[in-house]
């Protein structure tokens, strides 16, 4: 499988390849492929506004074999007047070199395929904190590395990605719906209203179980911190999700886990109702919480498993999706 990638794309090369011009040799070497071609404007502000080339960019998008890697905000390097500001700063800054090198592993494993076009998917990523007071939380390690993914998978495969997410600080730019919440209540409110619209939802997000009965207003002094801590449930919002699950839609959940994966995570796909569910194992090195890497069992609900090794949470994330379509 091979791949090319046109970083930057200029709005001269743009327009020469959205009316199949050939008059140099990067233009020649488009013409003669057939192989998927990942595209990253870079340019000034005011020339990426121009009516003339979004029309140009819009029309090329609509070729399959093209794709986006997406435009980045920021610093430009553009002259200004002497009297201007030293450096334009907003829309046209290429993407980031990582997020193309990513987009690049995508289109490596699908082969160029947006079979996620047309589909809504909605995902839960993040650790939610239950707060004692301003300061002081519930909460848990993980850093949301596996939610990111899958949103990145998605959206590199067609789909229309909502995120809501906890305790990220930092988020890729890709062209999808981000949500940042902190409590596990602010997420099941911001899920529960968007999960009319996916058509797959997945819970990658590490949710509280419990939270503190009383939340301080301002922060407690040392000597009134209490010496036990008066707990109550957090409501279980993928289950409550699973009631509101219509036959056109798919649930998956995880289940990180210690000691045997499987048959915990074969109960709570059944206990909830689910219709997948990826176990993944947190006391091995390079798995689960804050691991660039990841391996996981994935069950369906006819009691299906497809036993993933050790691989980036990027891979992992296509892996499952490529498992979710066999539902679907």
């Amino acid at each position: 499988m091979q791949i090319l990638a046109i970083a930057p794309l200029t709005a001269n090369t743009l327009a020469k390849l959205t009316y199949g011009l050939a008059d140099n040799l990067l233009t020649n070497t488009v013409l003669a492929s057939t192989c998927p071609i990942l595209l990253a404007p870079a340019m000034n502000t005011d020339m990426w506004s121009q009516q003339a080339v979004q029309r140009n960019w819009q029309e090329l998008l609509r070729d399959n074999r093209y794709h986006s890697a997406g435009m980045g905000t920021g610093i430009l390097a553009c002259d200004r007047p002497a009297d201007g500001p030293k450096n334009r700063v907003g829309a046209g800054r290429m993407a980031e070199p990582a997020d193309i090198i990513t987009h690049i592993y995508s289109l490596l494993h699908t082969g160029g395929k947006r079979d996620l076009a047309g589909k809504r998917v909605l995902i839960g990523a993040g650790g939610t904190r239950e707060h004692l007071d301003p300061v002081r939380f519930i909460g848990n390690p993980t850093t949301g590395k596996m939610g990111l993914a899958l949103a990145r998978a998605a959206v590199h495969r067609g789909a229309t990605v909502t995120l809501v997410h906890a305790g990220l600080s930092s988020l890729p730019a890709l062209e999808m719906k981000t949500i940042s919440v902190v409590s596990a209540a602010e997420m099941r409110s911001h899920l529960l209203r968007c999960f009319p619209e996916a058509d797959i939802t997945i819970m990658a997000a590490a949710v509280a179980d419990v939270k503190p009965v009383a939340c301080a207003s301002e922060k407690l002094p040392k000597k009134l911190l209490p010496s036990a801590l008066e707990l109550e449930p957090v409501p279980d919002i993928i289950a409550e999700l699973a009631t509101m699950k219509q036959p056109h839609q798919r649930l998956i959940g995880f289940a990180a886990q210690t000691g045997d994966i499987v048959k915990p995570a074969w109960e709570k796909l059944q206990r909830k109702k689910l219709d997948a569910i990826a176990a993944n194992p947190i006391d091995i090195p390079n798995a689960g919480f804050a691991s660039d890497t990841n391996q996981a069992v994935f069950l369906d609900g006819t009691g299906r498993q497809q036993e993933i090794p050790a691989s980036s949470k990027l891979e992992m994330a296509h892996h499952l999706l490529d498992f979710i379509h066999t539902l679907c």
